[in-house]
Protein backbone atom coordinates (compact mmCIF):
# COMPACT_ATOMS: atom_id res chain seq x y z
CA UNK A 1 0.00 0.00 0.00
CA UNK A 2 2.86 1.78 0.32
CA UNK A 3 3.12 2.76 -3.04
CA UNK A 4 -0.63 3.21 -4.25
CA UNK A 5 0.21 6.50 -1.24
CA UNK A 6 3.16 7.31 -2.91
CA UNK A 7 1.61 7.64 -6.41
CA UNK A 8 -1.73 8.87 -5.41
CA UNK A 9 -0.02 11.67 -3.48
CA UNK A 10 1.23 13.10 -7.35
CA UNK A 11 -2.77 12.51 -8.35
CA UNK A 12 -4.18 14.79 -5.58
CA UNK A 13 -4.85 18.14 -4.95
CA UNK A 14 -4.41 19.62 -2.18
CA UNK A 15 -5.48 22.99 -1.05
CA UNK A 16 -2.95 25.09 0.76
CA UNK A 17 -4.98 27.99 2.35
CA UNK A 18 -2.96 30.59 3.88
CA UNK A 19 -4.99 32.28 6.78
CA UNK A 20 -3.71 35.73 7.42
CA UNK A 21 -3.24 36.29 11.09
CA UNK A 22 -3.11 39.84 11.66
CA UNK A 23 0.16 40.75 14.30
CA UNK A 24 -0.59 40.93 18.16
CA UNK A 25 -0.49 44.07 18.93
CA UNK A 26 -2.29 46.84 21.45
CA UNK A 27 -4.91 49.06 20.29
CA UNK A 28 -6.09 52.58 22.58
CA UNK A 29 -8.97 54.18 22.23
CA UNK A 30 -9.75 57.02 24.16
CA UNK A 31 -13.94 56.92 25.18
CA UNK A 32 -15.84 58.67 27.85
CA UNK A 33 -17.36 56.46 30.25
CA UNK A 34 -19.09 57.60 33.54
CA UNK A 35 -20.63 54.95 35.19
CA UNK A 36 -20.65 50.96 35.65
CA UNK A 37 -23.05 50.67 32.89
CA UNK A 38 -20.98 52.32 30.30
CA UNK A 39 -17.62 50.54 31.44
CA UNK A 40 -19.69 47.08 31.03
CA UNK A 41 -21.19 48.08 27.35
CA UNK A 42 -17.99 49.14 26.22
CA UNK A 43 -16.29 46.20 27.68
CA UNK A 44 -18.60 43.76 26.19
CA UNK A 45 -18.76 45.31 22.47
CA UNK A 46 -14.98 44.14 22.31
CA UNK A 47 -14.39 41.28 24.65
CA UNK A 48 -16.16 38.69 22.23
CA UNK A 49 -14.44 39.77 19.08
CA UNK A 50 -11.87 37.54 17.46
CA UNK A 51 -8.94 37.44 18.32
CA UNK A 52 -8.85 39.63 21.50
CA UNK A 53 -6.57 38.51 24.07
CA UNK A 54 -7.57 41.03 26.76
CA UNK A 55 -8.93 44.57 27.50
CA UNK A 56 -8.54 46.88 30.26
CA UNK A 57 -10.48 50.18 31.04
CA UNK A 58 -9.13 53.05 33.02
CA UNK A 59 -12.58 55.24 33.72
CA UNK A 60 -10.53 58.05 35.19
CA UNK A 61 -8.33 58.74 32.51
CA UNK A 62 -11.42 57.93 29.99
CA UNK A 63 -8.87 54.93 27.72
CA UNK A 64 -9.58 51.29 26.53
CA UNK A 65 -6.87 49.41 26.15
CA UNK A 66 -7.12 45.96 24.18
CA UNK A 67 -4.67 43.69 23.19
CA UNK A 68 -4.42 40.91 20.75
CA UNK A 69 -5.11 39.93 17.21
CA UNK A 70 -7.36 42.31 16.50
CA UNK A 71 -7.96 44.63 13.34
CA UNK A 72 -7.48 48.37 15.44
CA UNK A 73 -10.16 50.11 12.88
CA UNK A 74 -12.45 47.42 13.66
CA UNK A 75 -12.46 47.99 17.61
CA UNK A 76 -12.97 51.44 17.35
CA UNK A 77 -16.06 50.42 14.97
CA UNK A 78 -17.41 48.25 17.89
CA UNK A 79 -16.84 50.88 20.17
CA UNK A 80 -18.46 53.34 18.31
CA UNK A 81 -21.30 51.42 17.91
CA UNK A 82 -22.28 51.34 21.33
CA UNK A 83 -23.31 55.11 21.01
CA UNK A 84 -20.62 56.73 22.63
CA UNK A 85 -18.05 59.24 21.21
CA UNK A 86 -15.03 57.03 20.48
CA UNK A 87 -11.05 58.09 18.65
CA UNK A 88 -7.97 56.78 18.77
CA UNK A 89 -5.77 57.84 22.04
CA UNK A 90 -4.28 60.98 20.96
CA UNK A 91 -1.77 61.31 23.97
CA UNK A 92 1.75 60.80 24.38
CA UNK A 93 3.81 60.52 27.59
CA UNK A 94 5.66 63.98 27.95
CA UNK A 95 9.22 63.13 28.79
CA UNK A 96 9.24 61.55 24.82
CA UNK A 97 8.71 64.75 23.21
CA UNK A 98 11.24 67.29 22.54
CA UNK A 99 8.99 70.32 23.04
CA UNK A 100 5.81 69.30 24.93
CA UNK A 101 4.16 72.93 25.10
CA UNK A 102 4.67 73.78 21.37
CA UNK A 103 1.23 75.00 19.77
CA UNK A 104 -1.62 72.20 19.65
CA UNK A 105 0.83 69.52 21.91
CA UNK A 106 -0.39 70.91 25.05
CA UNK A 107 -4.23 69.87 26.43
CA UNK A 108 -5.41 70.46 29.73
CA UNK A 109 -7.86 67.63 29.32
CA UNK A 110 -4.71 65.41 29.05
CA UNK A 111 -4.15 62.64 31.68
CA UNK A 112 -0.99 63.76 34.01
CA UNK A 113 2.27 63.62 32.35
CA UNK A 114 0.79 63.18 28.72
CA UNK A 115 0.43 65.44 25.89
CA UNK A 116 -0.86 65.16 22.28
CA UNK A 117 0.76 63.64 19.68
CA UNK A 118 1.32 66.45 17.13
CA UNK A 119 4.33 66.85 14.39
CA UNK A 120 5.28 70.35 15.95
CA UNK A 121 6.54 68.73 19.14
CA UNK A 122 9.20 66.77 17.24
CA UNK A 123 12.50 68.73 16.07
CA UNK A 124 12.52 68.47 12.30
CA UNK A 125 15.34 66.84 10.72
CA UNK A 126 17.10 69.90 8.85
CA UNK A 127 17.03 72.06 11.97
CA UNK A 128 19.31 71.91 14.91
CA UNK A 129 18.35 72.46 18.21
CA UNK A 130 20.26 74.94 20.28
CA UNK A 131 20.08 72.34 23.49
CA UNK A 132 21.40 69.35 21.56
CA UNK A 133 24.50 71.86 19.90
CA UNK A 134 25.37 72.11 23.61
CA UNK A 135 24.73 68.67 24.88
CA UNK A 136 27.53 67.52 22.49
CA UNK A 137 30.09 69.91 23.63
CA UNK A 138 30.36 67.97 26.78
CA UNK A 139 30.64 64.20 26.98
CA UNK A 140 30.78 61.82 30.26
CA UNK A 141 32.20 58.98 28.18
CA UNK A 142 35.04 61.03 26.68
CA UNK A 143 36.67 63.71 29.07
CA UNK A 144 39.24 64.60 26.78
CA UNK A 145 36.67 65.60 24.39
CA UNK A 146 36.23 68.73 25.95
CA UNK A 147 35.98 71.50 22.45
CA UNK A 148 36.35 74.17 25.25
CA UNK A 149 39.68 73.40 26.75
Amino acid sequence: MGAFDYISSFCSVTSTKTSKRKPMQTVEIKVKMDCDGCERRVRNSVINMRGVKTVDINRKQSRLTVTGNVDPNRVLKRVKNTGKRAEFWPYIPQHVVYYPYASGAYDKRAPAGHVRNVAQAYPTASSNAPEEKFASLFSGDNVHACSIM
